[in-house]
């Protein structure tokens, strides 16, 4: 699998990430295993888990399977610490004492030192930023991190991150933001993905299969077996069944079957190969759903086909996006 810079970083990733949202729900540990070694044998390096994924339990299970299933050195892994507030001391969200508290729980489910890339999860309103990334300033210093990002931070929100990292020397810069991209939501690139590319910062798209319709399997009705059906994700999928979202899955079908490949495959392909994305991150239930995105590396997308999925997907743009004439 393709190698890719991390940012404006010396960290270098697979070009497909490994997302561990359902371990510990729908995913047990026997099947984290088979995916974490399929995703290895085929190159993966990035695994991206979070504290609140099944409260805990995906840390928990990554943890197990480090040094055991697979050697940690060849392992990228990435956190996050999730801005949730609650009524203690602290205060939680990205308060100093939250932000550093959760990760000790990480790295203790995890069962390491450190972990390469620690997440913000989501912005926090109620905790001065200067404080959120003094106590990121604290992680790194401290070697329980070595390379720090954000995730679903607005365009406003990562570059006054990015310009408050890098307005003092010797701080630690940010590397990623993880939002969610793909065929049905580009409204990351009105802002953010020019934020980023300004400030070196790399794209991590999650949701990159569009909650799993850009699949095709939703075109006919809700599959029994599907994340729609289930009580804790229908909703999460029923987002993006849309009458827009019907005409792009058409067209990206229409260009899988032109090519020979999955559905999968072309959504994927189309957004990896965005200006500033590194690795969308994809969750499978089992390893045969891993497979069908891990086959999307043997796959370019012509430059017609590109075209033509650019047009059907475009979003609106106007002022302040571009100027006025």
């Amino acid at each position: 699998m393709e190698q890719r810079q991390l940012g404006r970083s010396g960290l270098r990733v697979s070009r497909l990430a490994l997302g561990t949202m359902t371990w510990g729900r729908d995913t047990d540990a026997d099947e984290a295993a088979n995916q974490l070694v399929a995703f290895v044998e085929a190159g993966g390096t990035l695994v991206d888990t979070a504290d609140v994924y099944c409260d805990g339990d995906s840390e928990r299970i990554l943890g197990g399977l480090l040094g055991e299933v697979v050697p940690r050195d060849e392992i990228v892994v990435a956190t996050k610490a999730v801005a949730r507030r609650h009524d203690g001391p602290f205060g939680g969200g990205a308060s100093r004492g939250a932000l550093l508290t959760a990760l000790d729980h990480s790295l203790r489910r995890l069962g390491v030192d450190h972990v390469d890339l620690w997440q913000l999860h989501a912005w926090d309103p109620s905790t001065p930023l200067e404080e959120t990334l003094g106590a990121v300033d604290a992680a790194v210093t401290s070697g329980k991190v070595r390379y720090v990002g954000v995730s679903n931070y607005s365009g406003w929100q990562l570059g006054t991150a990015a310009a408050l990292q890098r307005a003092v020397p010797g701080r630690a810069l940010l590397i990623s933001t993880q939002v969610e991209y793909s065929l049905l939501e580009r409204g990351v690139e009105r802002e953010i993905v020019p934020a980023a590319a300004h400030h070196g910062i790399g794209l991590l798209p999650w949701a990159p299969l569009g909650r799993g319709v850009l699949t095709g399997k939703y075109r006919s009705g809700t599959p029994a077996d599907s994340r729609g059906a289930s009580p804790h994700f229908a909703a999460y999928v029923e987002h993006h069944r849309t009458d827009r979202a019907a005409r792009i899955v058409q067209a990206v079908a229409t260009a899988a079957d032109g090519l020979g490949t999955s559905p999968l495959a072309v959504a994927l392909a189309w957004v990896r190969d965005r200006p500033g994305v590194v690795a969308p991150v994809v969750g499978a239930r089992d390893t045969a759903q891993l497979t069908g995105s891990l086959a999307a590396e043997d796959l370019t997308l012509p430059s017609e086909i590109r075209a033509a999925l650019d047009d059907v997907s475009a979003v609106e743009f106007g002022y302040p996006e571009r100027p006025l004439r």
